[in-house]
C-alpha cells in the first residue's frame, strides 16, 4: 500500500505589511486570508472586516505588525456596488437563502425609487440580518439561525453617507452605497424592497474601497499565485508597508533622543502639535501612534516593532 504523501511544512516568517486582496466569490474572508497567508508564509495575519462568501472585492489583509491597524480599518468608511432582486424575500436576505415570500413587482419609476432611498440615507436605525456574524451569548447569530432557533438581532444606528441608484430593470436594481462601520447592505436591500412594497433580496455585492484605500490596486488570489511562481520579489511587490494603512494621520519625524524615549514607553513633548499623530523613528521606521495633548505631551496609543525601511 503506498504511503500517504505528506505536504511540506511551511517555513513561516515575520512579515509586516498590507495586501489589498480582491476576494473571489465563494470563499469566506478567513479562507481568503489563510490562502494568502500561506503564499506569503506570513507568521501572523488578520483581515479587516468580513465579506460574505457571496461578495467580492476589496479585503485588506494585515500581516505582522500591520495587524495592530486592523481595528482602525475595521471601523473605516467603505463603499459597495450592490444588486438586488425585487419581488422575493429570503431567509438570509441574499440569493443564498430560502425563499420566504414572493410578491408582484409593479415597475417603479425613478421618482418612486428615489423616494424609497431617502429614508435610508444618513444616520439610520437598521436591523442586521439574522444570518450574520453578530454574536449573542458568544455565538454568531448565523449558527443559531441554521439550527432553526428564533433569532432577533437588536436594531442599531449606522451611517449611510451615500446611496445612489445606478441602473434598473423590471425586477432588479443596481446601487452604490458609501457607509460607516457595521452597516449591512443586505439590510438596505430588504428595507428598500419593503419601501417599494414588493420586498427584495441581495443578488450581488462588491466592495469597491475601504478608507484609506479609496483607489485600491487590488490583486486576486490567482495573481498572487502567479507572482509566487515568479519568486519572492514578485510576490512581495504586492505587500504595502504598514504605514500605508494610516491614511491621513499627521506624521511626526522624531530625532534619535525622541525615538529612544518612545521606544522605552516614555512621553515626549512636541511643541506646536496636538491630537493623534503617527510617529516615525529617526531611521524612518514607523514607531508608534501617539495622542498629543494641548501642550504637546505624548501618550502612546499603539507601538510598533518594525525593522528600518
Amino acid at each position: 500500500m503506498p504511503r500517504e504523501r505528506k505536504l511540506p511544512r511551511i517555513a513561516w516568517r515575520d512579515l509586516h505589511g498590507i495586501v489589498l486582496l480582491d476576494k473571489p466569490e465563494g470563499l469566506s474572508s478567513n479562507e481568503a486570508l489563510q490562502a494568502t497567508r500561506r503564499l506569503f508564509r506570513a507568521a501572523k495575519g488578520g483581515h479587516t472586516g468580513a465579506l460574505d462568501p457571496m461578495a467580492t472585492g476589496l479585503l485588506p489583509l494585515c500581516f505582522g505588525e500591520a495587524t495592530k491597524l486592523a481595528g482602525n480599518l475595521l471601523g473605516a468608511r467603505k463603499a459597495y456596488r450592490a444588486e438586488c432582486r425585487l419581488g422575493i424575500t429570503t431567509t438570509t436576505a441574499d440569493r443564498e437563502g430560502e425563499v420566504l415570500r414572493e410578491r408582484p413587482v409593479h415597475v417603479p419609476d425613478d421618482a418612486a425609487i428615489e423616494a424609497a432611498l431617502v429614508p435610508l440615507r444618513g444616520r439610520i436605525v437598521q436591523v442586521p440580518p439574522a444570518y450574520s456574524a453578530l454574536k449573542q451569548g458568544g455565538e454568531p447569530l448565523y449558527l443559531k439561525a441554521r439550527r432553526g432557533e428564533a433569532v432577533a438581532a437588536p436594531p442599531r444606528e449606522v451611517e449611510v453617507h451615500r446611496l445612489e441608484l445606478l441602473s434598473r430593470t423590471a425586477d432588479s436594481l443596481v446601487f452604490e452605497v458609501e457607509c460607516g462601520s457595521g452597516t449591512y447592505v443586505r439590510s438596505l436591500a430588504v428595507d428598500l424592497g419593503e419601501a417599494l412594497g414588493c420586498g427584495a433580496h441581495l443578488t450581488a455585492l462588491r466592495r469597491l474601497w475601504v478608507e484609506p484605500f479609496r483607489t485600491p490596486r487590488m490583486v486576486t488570489l490567482a495573481g498572487l499565485e502567479q507572482a509566487a511562481g515568479q519568486g519572492d520579489e514578485a510576490l512581495l511587490a504586492w505587500l504595502l508597508p504598514v504605514a500605508a494603512g494610516l491614511g491621513d494621520w499627521p506624521k511626526l519625524q522624531l530625532d534619535e533622543a525622541q525615538s529612544q524615549a518612545i521606544a522605552r514607553g516614555q512621553p515626549i513633548v512636541v511643541a506646536g502639535a496636538s491630537g493623534p499623530h503617527a510617529a516615525f523613528a529617526s531611521d524612518g521606521a514607523l514607531l508608534a501612534l501617539l495622542e498629543l495633548d494641548a501642550g504637546g505631551r505624548s501618550r502612546i496609543l499603539r507601538g510598533f516593532n518594525l525593522p528600518p525601511p
